[in-house]
């Protein structure tokens, strides 16, 4: 009775993939609510052909991390830790000096804590390109700029 009514959802295939490159200023924008929207989009999660196991990410250039902001008393209360593995190898950091030292890399934990733990996760996290101040080496790509 149904016979020609059979649709099936288009899977795309990792080699069917068009990837662009787009450019967002991080200047004045809130860490978590940047990083959820990233994450959604490395993804794929916006286009409408999304396939859950495929690798759709589009690349990202993020610039002006140094001046991201973080709402409340988070830039003394946020503590980054890391352990060497070996006794008493613990290090301790506060979000204010990471964003002094390394301010790509608080973007980045946020990004990658916002994602899937999966076998995706880091190879997501190779189309996220993050800098410190203004300029970036990836003018040749031409990446759109696109506001979040």
């Amino acid at each position: 009775m149904l016979e020609g009514l059979t649709t099936q959802t288009p899977w795309v295939k990792k080699e069917e993939v068009q990837r662009n490159w787009y450019l967002i200023d991080a200047k004045g924008q809130v860490l978590g609510r940047l990083a959820s929207k990233l994450a959604f989009l490395l993804q794929g999660k916006h286009r409408p052909d999304f396939t859950p196991h495929v690798d759709q990410a589009d690349f990202f250039v993020i610039i002006n991390a140094d001046k991201i902001k973080l709402t409340g008393k988070k830039l003394d209360q946020k503590v980054y830790w890391r352990h060497s593995g070996y006794m008493g190898g613990l290090k301790l950091e506060t979000a204010r000096k990471l964003l002094e030292k390394k301010p790509e890399m608080l973007i980045h934990l946020a990004v990658k804590r916002m994602l899937p733990r999966n076998r995706m996760r880091p190879k997501l996290l190779k189309k996220l390109k993050i800098y410190a101040g203004p300029n970036h080496p990836h003018t040749a790509q031409n990446p759109q700029p696109i506001e979040i």
